[in-house]
């Protein structure tokens, strides 16, 4: 840019919007930036994200959309390892927090990491994910733990199981935050589905997390319970939804990580 200041100190050739710096993304590479000319319609590497990297292949990440038990489409993302037939594959659902964000297609370190190792990758925007349209955000209201949002992560699991791509026996499921909460709902609700489970600072009884937000998430706290339901009231919706009172259905091995001092969500949820 400085170079175009002096080419141009009236800075005309930048208001005619000829040059543009370009973020390019992919799914099989940590990306690069790009000085682009649009009038001869040529680009000019800048740099490199992670040139280190630029060595080695990635697998690249597909979409696939399932249907659920009830019908609605469930867009997915899954990463195959490189050079492995995909057939009966030890596979590892990396399931996002939020839960009102989502997961993107695009590049990601933890997912190629798994996806060297031999894994399946796959993630799921369950509904009550964002960036999909109000109908499938809305469609998770109360949906937590044991109902659709929950549901839609084990419909995923059967999908590729019937397609012959993971092994029913090397199941694995992580994430953090409510990502760490669908671990141990998984596990706690589905618990024959799953190998193991590894949560990362997940909520495990929901009113407790609820009622540890500060005065000043008073707005985020009314979200919560208009989207869950009213767990601070409702025991009986607290108890069903909470993997804290359904631990002992638990089967398999459950590995946790907790920072203990999270401001968000305490450490006694995994303590």
């Amino acid at each position: 840019l400085g170079e175009l200041l002096r080419i141009s100190p009236d800075h005309v050739a930048i208001l005619s919007d000829r040059w543009w710096v370009v973020d390019y993304h992919s799914d099989n590479s940590t990306g690069a930036y790009y000085l682009y000319d649009q009038e001869s319609k040529k680009p000019e590497l800048l740099f490199e994200t992670a040139p280190q990297m630029a060595k080695y292949p990635f697998s690249p990440m597909q979409t696939e959309v399932i249907k659920a038990r009830d019908g609605m489409e469930i867009p997915c993302y899954l990463t195959l390892p490189m050079g492995i037939e995909a057939k009966n594959l030890p596979m590892v659902l990396a399931i996002h927090g939020g839960p009102w964000a989502r997961d993107n297609w695009g590049f990601d370190g933890f997912t190629q990491w798994l996806a060297n190792r031999g894994y399946a990758v796959l993630a799921v925007n369950f509904r009550g994910s964002a960036g999909l349209g109000k109908k499938h955000m809305n469609a998770g209201d109360g949906e937590w733990g044991v109902g659709y949002m929950q549901h839609d992560i084990t419909d995923a699991v059967q999908w590729f199981i019937k397609k012959g791509i993971a092994d029913p026996k090397r199941i694995a499921i992580t994430g953090g935050s409510y990502g760490g909460y669908a671990v141990l709902a998984g596990l706690a609700f589905t618990p024959d589905l799953y190998a193991c489970g590894v949560d990362m600072c997940g909520p495990s009884q929901v009113k407790t997390s609820i009622e540890a937000m500060p005065d000043w998430w008073y707005l985020i706290k009314q979200r919560w319970l208009r989207r869950i339901g009213n767990v601070l009231e409702d025991e009986a919706l607290n108890r069903r939804i909470s993997p804290y009172y359904h631990a002992d259905n638990i089967k398999s091995p459950l590995l946790l990580f907790h920072g203990a001092n999270d401001p968000r969500v305490k450490i006694s949820e995994s303590d």
